[in-house]
């Protein structure tokens, strides 16, 4: 089994036509089939269900496809572990979801990078569960996000413990003295699905079963503009939101007679790790 065939079987699986396949990866579509027909030959395993107008993924062929595409991201972290410049003397694989890096993350990179050059850095920012299998699979060497890992041989720490506020543009007075717990549904929320241990499904229960929102979105950072804009609240962690309520562009409305939870990120990382004790100092300060 070599990567050639793997990585024909991932673009099959993506496009599910052998002719465009074999165009795309500028083979002749024989060459396509033939690899296909040596894969599942020495796997044992039918991976393609054929039609006269199209193919879609057995079952044995949706998980080797997860495995697949693991397999060709470690051929690739390898290579670029063993051709790492000489000007580097260290490279580290740092995953984190959107929100820790646009609230935290990125300005620190950024302060360590120009007083450390000879560490080169390779940020990944995805979902936590494909983040924490990576760290497992030796893909990453260390991981933010908004889920614990507590598993022998890894370490995991509370990175930061965040509260939730309320807000809205800051020329909007409505609920200027706060607002109750009943009086969200008469308000034009902008509903963000947090992945958030339990402060999405908190949110949710604060409103009606099956209520429409006028406006949803799922990444918490992209969230504030629309409230900056006059356009409605929301709940936003308070370290997404600061420079905003700073610069007086929104303001937080008090909570009289209810709180939302904490949230808390963690930082996890291998045991024993390999993160430098400089870039460490400069992430979790």
């Amino acid at each position: 089994m070599d990567t050639t065939t793997i990585r024909t079987f991932i673009a099959l699986a993506q496009i599910k036509n052998f002719t465009k396949t074999a165009q795309q990866l500028f083979v002749a579509q024989s060459t396509v089939t033939n690899r296909i027909r040596d894969l599942e030959s020495e796997l044992g395993k039918s991976l393609f269900a054929r039609t006269h107008k199209q193919i879609e993924l057995t079952p044995a062929g949706i998980k080797f496809l997860e495995y697949a595409q693991r397999f060709i991201i470690l051929e690739n972290s390898a290579l670029q572990e063993l051709h790492l410049s000489p000007d580097y003397s260290q490279q580290i694989r740092i995953g984190t979801t959107n929100t820790i890096y646009d609230s935290h993350l990125q300005k620190r990179l950024c302060r360590f990078l120009k007083t450390n050059p000879t560490t080169a850095l390779q940020i990944t920012i995805s979902h936590t569960q494909k983040m924490l299998q990576d760290l497992q699979d030796g893909l990453l060497d260390m991981v933010f996000s908004f889920s614990p890992l507590y598993k022998d041989g890894y370490s995991c720490h509370v990175y930061r413990s965040d509260s939730m506020v309320l807000v809205v543009a800051a020329d909007n007075i409505e609920y200027a003295g706060g607002i109750y717990k009943d009086d969200l549904q008469k308000i034009k929320y902008l509903f963000c699905n947090f992945a958030l241990q339990g402060v999405g499904l908190f949110i949710q229960d604060l409103f009606p079963h099956h209520h429409r929102f006028p406006f949803e979105i799922d990444n918490s950072t992209k969230l504030s503009q629309y409230i900056i804009a006059g356009l409605g609240y929301t709940f936003l962690p308070r370290s997404v939101i600061e420079d905003d309520l700073l610069q007086g562009k929104v303001r937080a409305i008090p909570l009289l007679d209810f709180a939302p939870p904490k949230v808390n990120s963690y930082y996890i990382t291998r045991e024993p790790s390999i993160i430098p004790e400089k870039l460490e100092h400069y992430l979790i300060e």
